[in-house]
């Protein structure tokens, strides 16, 4: 065991390789808060968040002035202590995305310093209940794109391998979103799995009409339809449509899924481990789902979620959107469309912290010590693993 003596936070911006536009928003940036915890036996953990363009400097600030200051001092190794505590610390600004983001970038930190102190990866501490998982693909699916676009993007990552695609629906017309589901078919035939994601764009009444004409489109599942809070409508949706319902990304409490999987209105749950606030939750939800006999494909994240994807056994597929090219030396390992997860001790990501202090948003970055000591620095001067 080793008290947490050293946390360093700060916040780069990423802007995403290719453009993203669902039904409801455009990713504008991608804010990373990046947290580096340092225990007493010199080592170190980093975790990280994410938003998508908006409201990074409320998770810093919550970082700097209410959630890091704590930390000095705890047993490293006491994660679920530490989660519990800094969540009731924060009781009256839970459950939401900027609580959750910030006890989110903590607790990822606490998991990697726990797995490199142990020599182990992520995947084998937290279950080690597959050696890979299959991959579908995201990142040519856009709202914006026209469908001969779709259609070769899907076709291309078939020949590579890939196990499916998604495609942004929530056109005008549901003709349009028709159209753009039969040419992408009409490309990679029947034996590929098309999933599609209406960013909670519709009301019941329009997520009925379009799950009739989704499950005549073969369609793998019909993801957050409506709004993330209306779990009542997800249920009526349920009952109704011959296709899987998907919900999670926007959902930030285990309570909330709890409640979905109680009302069936979740085929598949798809929690982000950043909105959920950290490995820990995840892994509860994971196996919440497990009980019902509930498939989880997580959220963005590839990264990250390819290691918790490969810990537990309820995890058929890791979404493909690339996400920390720009700051790390790693990728994902890709063999015959499947990812394998990193065997290096901790979430198996390998910073480039060059690249990292090159990007940083000023007057995000803050350091505490032992002492309660703390310093703000334009830019980072600790020498670097």
């Amino acid at each position: 065991m080793a008290r947490i003596e050293h946390v360093e936070i700060l916040m780069v911006d990423l802007p995403p390789a290719v453009e993203r536009v669902d039904a409801i928003q455009s990713f504008v940036s991608q804010e990373t808060p990046i947290v580096r915890i340092t225990d007493s036996d010199g080592a170190e953990g980093v975790g990280y968040a994410y938003t998508i363009g908006t409201g990074g400097p409320a998770i810093i600030s919550l970082l700097e002035r209410t959630l890091a200051p704590r930390l000095i001092g705890r047993e490293a190794e006491e994660i679920e202590a530490i989660w519990r505590d800094l969540l009731f610390a924060t009781h009256a600004t839970a459950v939401g995305a900027i609580t959750s983001l910030a006890l989110a970038a903590i607790d990822t930190a606490l998991w990697d310093l726990r797995c490199r102190r142990a020599g182990l990866p992520l995947w084998r501490m937290a279950g080690g209940a597959q050696p890979s998982v299959p991959l579908y693909t995201t990142e040519g699916g856009w709202l914006h794109l026209p469908a001969e676009a779709l259609a070769e993007d899907a076709a291309e990552m078939k020949a590579r391998g890939f196990s499916g695609a998604k495609l942004k629906i929530g056109k005008p017309s549901l003709s349009e979103d028709r159209a753009r589901l039969a040419e992408v078919r009409a490309a990679v035939g029947e034996n590929f799995r098309l999933m599609v994601d209406a960013n909670q764009a519709f009301d019941l009444a329009e997520a009925m009409r379009r799950a009739d004409m989704l499950a005549e489109a073969r369609v793998d599942w019909f993801e957050e339809p409506m709004p993330a809070d209306n779990v009542g409508a997800h249920a009526r949706l349920a009952r109704h449509s011959r296709v899987p319902i998907a919900v999670g990304e926007s959902m930030y409490s285990q309570a909330q899924f709890k409640d979905y999987l109680e009302q069936g209105a979740a085929s598949i749950v798809q929690t982000d481990v950043a909105r959920i606030g950290g490995i820990t939750p995840w892994l509860k939800v994971a196996h919440m789902a497990e009980g019902f006999n509930v498939a989880i494909c997580p959220h963005f994240l590839m990264e990250l979620h390819v290691s918790l994807v490969c810990a537990v056994p309820n995890a058929p597929l890791l979404e493909y959107i690339p996400q920390l090219d720009a700051i790390t030396t790693s990728r994902l390992d890709i063999r015959d469309g499947c990812a394998h997860p990193p065997e290096a001790p901790g979430l198996g990501i390998a910073w480039d912290w060059s690249g990292i202090r090159a990007r940083i948003v000023p007057g995000t970055h803050h350091e505490f010590g032992e002492g309660g000591t703390h310093a703000t620095h334009g830019h980072g001067h600790r020498a670097e693993a």
